[in-house]
């Protein structure tokens, strides 16, 4: 399989079941020797599984492209190229690269100077399955292809290729010569995968060529059949391969939505499938169930109580005629729900949850383009203000997973890059959150300009209430929790309880640029911070030695502006009451948090739910908009339509090139509007691509996870982000199905994927080392 690299241009909406861990978010610093959760594949040996057979495994769609370099290409077209094509790398069960011994005698750098020179030498037995052996020219051509030199190509990223300046035979063609033209930390990311010359030769065979066929492939599968009519795709075993032989005859992907998921493994349709947390609870009470008699104590009508019960007969077969029509066919109803959960609590026994953490990690976004959140002092006091260890906990618990939250933007748990550098922000502290508010400006009871006022100036700002109206046309029609009313825009405000939603009165923030404040961030994030932060211990020990918390964090180098000035005061409440709304220039501090509103976002919800409420212990009121599923990423987050967000980032082996566009300092572009590139949240320094352009020229691999480690503690202290923890990966799979299931960050072997021999079992899960 090509290298994991779970392309970063596709964001994870973090909607459903939001999870895992990566590590402490005390801020120590210090580097994790393991992932947080390992892998739960059933893993076998080969003799152990039989040959032949087929698994169907379930994808959310077909690929609309087998091209792994269009901007079109997704998690299927990942898998496609994982099983049929070459890579040279792949990841280990810690997220770090190793040579592919199918492909690979061995790569390395055999010169620095003057340029950077990798030497590739490839396995003799590595054919095309055409006869051709695996070559130079196939390097050249997909070198040529991405290089960003022929416009005519189609590509949707060059990153790495783009300073290779020569490709050149060695002493035969199995020996390929690849000189940079500028040094590139990463160049174990490039060839994962690798397209035949074929297809990499032509702008046209690019372009279209392998969009919707593969002729020529080199794998243990080969590409069969395409039935889009179906939704199916089918591998088939690869009379070519020379490596260890595939144990299935096919390998079926199948195209199922999430929300059909428990019905098409109820009958059997899939053998392997990500679910979400409802599902797992269904297959775990199916497992439970088996065996025992009489209807099941969940489901549909399971909450009827015997009182209840005879009252719907009651009401059946009473002399009213029109309520009994109405409760029978009620009762008609219930019975084929309990007959249909039945049937598929039955099909479900024979499945299994495998469960590990993904590597992805779901972050709160803050828009610091405009508003108060422009002022990074209000940002980072919205950073300090959650408990992310509660939050952890809130999605994963209950998913039998480890609680802890991520404490690194280009990194997770397990990883050489790894660092929690959480510090170079601070630990939840509601005293300097509200201290850096104050700082800041904004405070508790400040007068609020006139409806007639405000408005009118909102019309005139492109950010303000104009925008509250166009929302309301796509939010969904739940209020959402707390709300209190029948209003159906979907958009209630945390902290503002005397207020219905949708009332005129609560105008949306307005676009404050506050450049000033901005130019002051940037300035700060220059000084030196290093990759490593101790954790406000002090402030737990003495909880009243403000002062003394801040001379001691600025001495340890912690972020300039992490903290208020010394002796900067928090306002205080009313006695006896909660912290009230804060305001400025007029206006309350109110900021718009847009969430995705499909049936599978509850857990993003509930997370949301509780973010507000710890805003509102520092006065800060959150105005939830939820918008449909379809639009939430593309008019509103790449859009900058929010204040606050929650989508994931899947993390990678390779930060130094896959996390730059997200974290880059966004720069005007020729037509006077700003490129972000994928930088979402619009916060970025120069001093933080300055790290990255060096991290990534940087062979020395020591000094190149440094260099990361650096970048990372300036991300946390611009606050434009909060990474809170690591999503979950659950995988229903047939109970002998072996060497599949929650892969966490291992690339898949699919040749060994297949079913036990009768009497096989599977091994021990290896703990993570």
């Amino acid at each position: 399989m090509p290298l994991d690299r779970s392309r970063r241009s596709a964001v994870f909406l973090a909607a459903g079941v939001l999870a895992l861990p990566a590590l402490t978010g005390c801020g120590s610093g210090e580097e994790s020797s393991a992932p947080t959760a390992g892998q739960d594949i059933a893993p076998a040996a080969r003799e152990k599984v039989a040959d032949g057979g087929s698994v169907k495994w379930a994808v959310d769609a077909l690929p609309e492209t087998f091209n792994s370099f269009q901007s079109d290409a997704d998690e299927a077209t990942t898998r496609v190229a994982g099983a049929v094509l070459p890579s040279m790398f792949r990841l280990d069960s810690r997220g770090r690269p190793e040579a592919n011994a199918d492909f690979l005698e061995s790569a390395k750098v055999v010169e620095r100077e003057p340029q950077q020179v990798v030497l590739y030498k490839l396995n003799q037995q590595a054919v095309w399955s055409d006869g051709r052996e695996i070559g130079a020219d196939d390097f050249a051509a997909q070198w040529r292809a991405l290089s960003g030199k022929d416009s005519a190509y189609w590509t949707a990223r060059n990153a790495g290729y783009d300073r290779i300046g020569k490709i050149e035979r060695g002493a035969n063609n199995l020996e390929v010569r690849v000189t940079f033209d500028k040094p590139y930390a990463d160049w174990r990311s490039l060839f994962s995968p690798l397209y035949p010359k074929d297809v990499m030769g032509t702008p046209d065979s690019f372009n279209d060529g392998a969009r919707t066929k593969l002729k020529v492939t080199a794998g243990p599968f080969a590409l069969k059949d395409v039935d889009r009519d179906d939704g199916e795709l089918t591998l088939r075993r690869s009379a070519r391969w020379w490596g260890s032989p595939a144990k299935l005859d096919k390998l079926v992907l199948r195209a199922v939505p999430r929300d059909k998921r428990a019905a098409a493994l109820a009958e059997g349709k899939v053998d392997l499938a990500e679910i979400d947390a409802d599902e797992a609870g269904r297959i775990a009470l199916a497992a439970r169930d088996k065996g025992t008699r009489g209807p099941l104590a969940h489901g549909p009508g399971a909450a009827l109580t015997p009182a209840g019960a005879l009252r719907s007969w009651a009401r059946a077969h009473g002399s009213d005629e029109e309520a009994a029509d109405i409760e029978q066919e009620a009762r008609a109803k219930t019975r084929k729900a309990v007959e249909r959960y039945a049937e598929e609590q039955s099909g479900l026994r024979g499945y299994e949850v495998r469960k590990s953490l993904e590597p992805a990690y779901t972050q709160l976004a803050l828009n610091g383009s405009e508003g108060p959140l422009a002022d990074d002092r209000v940002r980072r006091a919205v950073a300090r203000a959650l408990n992310r260890d509660e939050l952890a906990k809130t999605v994963l618990k209950p998913l039998g997973l480890p609680a802890e939250p991520v404490g690194s933007h280009l990194a997770l748990a397990g990883q050489d890059a790894y660092a929690d550098n959480s510090g170079a922000l601070g630990d939840q502290d509601t005293a300097e959150a509200s201290a850096l508010l104050a700082d800041a400006g904004w405070t508790p009871g400040g007068p609020l300009k006139e409806k007639g006022k405000e408005e009118g100036e909102g019309k005139k700002k492109d950010g303000d209430g104009g925008d509250a109206g166009s929302e309301a046309s796509d939010t969904d029609s739940d209020s959402g929790s707390g709300s209190g009313s029948e209003s159906d825009d979907g958009t209630y405000i945390v902290g503002e309880d005397d207020q219905k939603p949708g009332d005129p009165r609560a105008a949306l923030l307005s676009p404050d640029r506050a450049a000033a404040y901005q130019q002051s961030v940037l300035m700060r994030q220059a000084d030196a911070l290093t990759a490593r932060r101790e954790a406000d211990k002090e402030q737990k020990k003495d909880p009243g030695g403000h002062a003394k918390q801040h001379a001691k964090k600025q001495a340890q180098g912690g972020a300039p502006g992490a903290y208020a000035p010394k002796g900067t005061a928090a306002p205080k409440a009313a006695k006896g009451a909660a912290a009230g709304p804060l305001a400025k220039d007029g206006k309350a501090l109110t900021l718009r948090f847009v969430l995705p509103s499909g049936a599978g976002s509850e857990s993003l919800r509930g997370v949301a739910d509780r973010i507000s409420r710890m805003l509102q212990r520092i006065g800060v009121r959150t105005e939830i908009a939820k918008v449909a599923d379809d639009s939430y990423f593309k008019d509103h987050i790449a859009s900058g339509q929010y204040d606050l967000a929650l989508y994931s980032w899947p993390a990678s082996a390779f930060p130094a090139t896959d996390a730059r566009p997200i974290f880059a300092k966004p720069v005007p572009a020729a037509d006077g509007s700003l490129n972000v590139e994928q930088n979402y949240t619009r916060v970025g320094t120069d001093h933080i691509d300055q790290l990255f352009d060096q991290a990534v020229s940087e062979l020395d691999e020591g000094e190149n996870r440094s260099l990361v480690k650096k970048a990372d503690a300036r991300i946390w202290a611009a606050a434009g982000s909060v990474p809170l923890y690591q999503r979950p990966q659950l995988v229903a799979a047939r109970t002998n199905l072996a060497n599949a299931g929650a892969f966490g960050f291992e690339t898949p072997t699919y040749e060994d994927m297949g079913f036990l021999k009768p009497g096989a079992k599977a091994g021990k899960q290896p703990k993570p080392e």
